[in-house]
């Protein structure tokens, strides 16, 4: 083994290589050596033989299958799995708490945004919300490489001819817009649901013109088996805008990640279900006062149950059963009877029952129309009850609905107006809040926005982790979209959309800090500013496959001259997979920056001059990882024994280099 220091390779993951060491691992046939256009070799899916391995009939060609497809799908796919020399670079200045937040703002596209974020985040994101265009007819702002005009369409929908005569007369133009907005937004579901927590989940608001073509592409993407629900949203109640209906909902389509993994979801129970529900209070025994609603103990809906059929004594000394037309000769409490089809069963088993009849929650009822009856068959004059404490289901909450009518939009308008930011159209915190609080149930739980807007989600984050003391940590990303000089929030000195944003967050963290919090909240309203820039290196972009470690060594200073430490050390955290949230600090060490990331979690020097003295005493902390500037070293002596001194004094330490 060479004792060379390994080099980062300051990239996003090609995922397409792994997606292809993936296949390999599962079937080894399938993956082979084929030429690229460079000419040198790479692995490749053998798809013939894939196929043969997953059907016993093939799928190809014409034959009819059920899938989603629009012109521009195959694209929007390799565009996902490409990978970019981008990076993100630290931007103190526009931050709040930068060296203590756990928040991330990322300024940058997020299709980028999430290529970079695979490896730090994969798997770790609890709840992700987004807002997403609606497709109503605005111009597009995510306006990808893969973006296509009218003519390119036509062509890949074989609408024209070869000499480019329309086939069909009806308007193409609605079926442009589809495809555009799929091929936006596919690649960055595929790469959101990487970033997806095994328990986690996806919650995506849109409106009526794009639901059906993202309910498609979701079952592609998390997979049919994996879909929780669509909630409708009362947006506005009222108003005569429309021709036929007045829109007045719009829609959160909800998937997991895994939905075996998902916890069930509950929420409060509300005033009105305890008052109209819970009427009734026990008058004596242990839970004296105390308030329960009952519910049948026969239920006619259940299925024949081998041990759900017996005898139950009633008040009276006579015995009761649910009707059926099996009996037996000689009856008993507790005797349980084999039922048929015809026969009614309890909800529970016998030993169920006498349990909670020892508990006292078992509640007889006389009735002239009981629904039960005696071993004989006639008519019984009491009816079984079991008793649910409300005490008890405040604790655990109840099942929510899917029509969602307490998060109308004029709230948002309100929200907005007290802090003076300038947006339209946001969604309202509580609506966030309410998905945060089904699914979040760890603190420190992590929240993503890759349509960040106006900043709804950072600010629902800090407000919930504020009344829960929960610390949810918040992942923003916001694309830098100019805003036009006719706009009110331009006349106001915003001059971007992420500007708006990232002001929307400060206001609302300080007003929030102003009011009662959770004595267990953290009081983080802070956010470290990331923006997506081209590669800290000078006019490279190298793969493990495309780049000698001879040609990295030949290089004399490849970092570009206005990149500063930090921004170095912002690349290494993404290339290294770590927190980019971890605290940091600097010191000087022998006249040497040294910057020191959650302790010894991760060390780096990027000086030149780093002589065998200065890294005998960065081993002597054992960090976990340290990375050094390729460049940096006195001399080639040092370069040479950087190894060495660690495998001596630190031999856990990763070492590497850009």
């Amino acid at each position: 083994m060479s004792d060379e220091i390994e080099k980062l390779k300051m990239h996003s993951p090609d995922l397409t290589q792994d997606n292809i060491a993936k296949i390999r691992a599962l079937f080894p046939g399938c993956v082979t050596e084929a030429a690229g256009e460079d000419g040198k070799l790479r692995l490749a899916v053998d798809f013939d033989q894939l196929r043969q391995e997953l059907s016993g009939s093939i799928v190809e060609g014409p034959q009819e299958r059920y899938h989603l497809n629009w012109p521009g799908k195959r694209e929007a796919l390799i565009t996902a799995n490409a990978p970019i020399a981008k990076t993100l670079r630290p931007a103190r200045d526009e931050s709040v708490d930068f060296d203590t937040t756990q928040n991330l703002f990322i300024e940058g596209d997020n299709l980028e945004a999430l290529k970079l974020l695979q490896e730090t985040y994969l798997g770790k994101v609890k709840i992700i919300y987004i807002d997403p265009p609606y497709n109503t007819g605005s111009d597009f702002i995510y306006d990808d490489d893969f973006a296509e005009s009218s003519t390119e369409f036509l062509a890949k929908s074989n609408l024209v001819d070869s000499e480019g005569n329309r086939l069909v007369v009806n308007s193409t133009s609605n079926g442009r817009f589809h495809s555009d907005w799929l091929s936006m937004l596919f690649p960055r579901l595929r790469l959101a649901r990487n970033l997806l927590a095994e328990n986690g989940a996806i919650f995506i608001s849109i409106g009526q013109d794009e639901v059906a073509g993202l309910l498609q592409m979701c079952f592609e993407v998390f997979g049919e088996e994996n879909f929780v629900t669509v909630c409708s949203r009362v947006m506005k109640t009222g108003g005569q805008k429309g021709t036929h209906f007045s829109p007045s909902v719009d829609y959160v389509l909800v998937f997991a990640k895994n939905i075996f993994e998902l916890a069930p979801f509950r929420e409060p129970i509300s005033q009105n279900v305890i008052d109209k529900v819970y009427t009734s209070t026990q008058e004596d025994g242990p839970r004296k006062g105390e308030k329960y609603r009952a519910m049948g103990l026969y239920q006619a809906m259940l299925d024949a149950r081998a041990n759900q059929r017996y005898f139950i004594e009633d008040p009276d000394g006579n015995l009761l059963i649910p009707p059926g037309v099996n009996f037996p000769s000689v009856a008993a409490e507790g005797e349980q009877i084999k039922p048929t089809d015809d026969d009614g069963v309890w909800r529970w088993t016998y030993q169920r029952f006498d349990d909670e009849k020892k508990k006292g929650n078992i509640h007889f009822v006389k009735s002239e129309r009981s629904s039960l009856v005696h071993p004989d068959g006639s008519a019984a004059k009491w009816n079984v009850y079991y008793k649910i404490w409300l005490k008890d289901r405040l604790k655990d909450g109840q099942l929510p609905g899917n029509i969602l009518e307490k998060f109308q939009s004029r709230h948002s308008s309100s929200e907005l107006k007290k802090l003076d930011i300038p947006f339209d159209f946001a969604k309202p915190t509580d609506l966030i809040k309410y998905f945060s609080a089904l699914i979040c149930t760890e603190n420190d739980d992590a929240i993503m926005d890759f349509f960040a807007g106006s900043g709804t989600t950072a600010h629902a984050s800090i407000a919930h982790s504020a009344e829960t003391g929960s610390r949810l940590r918040c992942i923003s990303v916001q694309l830098p979209e100019p805003i036009d000089e006719k706009d009110a929030a331009y006349g106001e000195g915003y001059r971007k959309i992420s500007d708006i944003t990232k002001e929307r967050i400060r206001r609302a963290g300080q007003k929030i800090l102003e009011g009662e919090c959770h004595p267990d909240w953290n009081k983080d309203v802070g956010f470290r500013v990331l923006k997506i820039d081209s590669s800290n290196m000078a006019d490279v972009f190298y793969t493990p496959d495309q780049t000698s470690q001879a040609d990295l060594l030949s290089r004399v200073d490849n970092i570009k001259p206005d990149r500063t430490a930090e921004d170095l050390l912002f690349q290494v955290l993404l290339d290294w997979g770590v927190d980019l949230t971890l605290p940091i600090r600097r010191e000087t060490v022998q006249s040497k920056t040294v910057f020191f990331v959650d302790d010894t979690a991760l060390m780096a020097c990027f000086d030149d001059g780093v002589s065998e003295d200065l890294v005998k005493e960065l081993a002597g902390y054992a960090p976990m990882r340290i990375v050094f500037k390729d460049t940096g070293f006195a001399d080639d002596q040092t370069k040479i024994n950087v190894r060495q001194i660690f495998k001596a004094m630190s031999p856990e330490t990763e070492v590497k280099a850009i």
